[in-house]
């Protein structure tokens, strides 16, 4: 079994599926010839030609315009938005018209289409390629979010999700494009949408995080334990629609829980992620949860690390939430 980076994963599901479905199709700024600003479709240009990989102008609203498009007539779009910072000119087309159209429809319609989008910092991009608007497309009913935090899952969950007879955002963690090397089958595989996986068991304290995140949550958890405060971490996977029962189990067994997302507190997908669990597990917590985020400010440049929710910030709100 080969070992991939984050961006040959992908790579390797997007040329899957366009051999196996006629279908689908990619489409975004630079994705032909280049391949892409961080090269996710490199040499499907050449392999499958213009009609198939197609360079659009600089036009984000145009971009998920056409691929709406594309969806209603039984296409299998999958554009790219360059950095996620970058979709806010699509979002009209995401949320008054992707969104809505089974509904609108009475489910007639649907628009099966995926938009792959690089999310989050770590790369010193600044106020412009750093920021993680997952929660904006979470709250607009409709929408299917996903972020996966490796290889192995990026390709079955953009497998699933290209099959998915709904609109998904996909939010590739640009910080683990090239960063985390995995196994990862040269066949197709599916990992199913809205599961969650935990990916430490521990009996204190729950940690709840995604995308780059979880690497950080990770290293926490080997901090903590070093303290006598074993955690269990979630890999939430698939953010919208969540798997709430996967993350209920694990606040039944520890009564104790920790949220970790790089996008601003206020309103963040944590806030949502404590709501739940307060509806659904109020008389199993032991302590209040706790959110360790990004702050209410701006992505800074140099001052990203410093923003960043990373490990020194995660280790003391789990031995607080365990120890409360």
């Amino acid at each position: 079994m080969p070992e991939m980076n984050m961006v040959q994963a992908l790579n390797s599901a997007l040329r899957s599926e366009m051999h196996s479905d006629d279908r689908v199709v990619v489409m975004g700024e630079d994705v032909g010839q280049v391949g892409g600003v961080f090269r996710v479709t490199q040499g499907l240009f050449k392999e499958f030609g213009e009609k198939r990989v197609i360079d659009t102008p600089l036009a984000e609203g145009g971009i998920i315009g056409s691929a709406i498009g594309m969806a209603m007539y039984g296409m299998r779009p999958v554009p790219e938005i360059q950095f996620a910072d970058f979709i806010f000119p699509a979002f009209d087309q995401i949320v008054s018209e992707a969104a809505k159209y089974r509904y609108r429809t009475g489910g007639e319609f649907s628009c099966p289409m995926v938009v792959r989008a690089p999310v989050g910092g770590g790369i010193r991009g600044g106020h412009y390629h750093s920021q993680s608007p997952e929660s904006l497309f979470i709250h607009n009913a409709g929408l299917k979010v996903v972020c996966p935090s490796n290889p192995y899952d990026a390709k079955g969950l953009l497998l699933a999700s290209i099959r998915d007879d709904d609109p998904v955002l996909f939010f590739e963690p640009k910080r683990v494009y090239r960063a985390v090397k995995t196994d990862v089958p040269e066949e197709p595989y599916l990992i199913p949408l809205s599961e969650a996986k935990v990916v430490r068991e521990g009996r204190h304290v729950t940690v709840i995080a995604w995308g780059a995140m979880l690497f950080e949550a990770l290293e926490s958890a080997e901090n903590a334990a070093r303290h006598g405060i074993e955690a269990e971490v979630i890999d939430l996977r698939t953010l919208w629609p969540v798997d709430i029962d996967t993350i209920l189990e694990s606040i039944k067994k520890t009564g104790r829980v920790v949220v970790v997302h790089e996008a601003a507190k206020s309103c963040g997908f944590g806030a949502e992620l404590v709501s739940l669990i307060a509806e659904n597990a109020f008389l199993h917590l032991e302590a209040p949860p706790v959110r360790v985020t990004g702050w209410d400010t701006p992505f800074p440049y140099t001052l990203e690390n410093e923003y960043l929710p990373l490990a020194h910030r995660i280790t003391p709100a789990l031995l607080q939430a365990a120890r409360y």
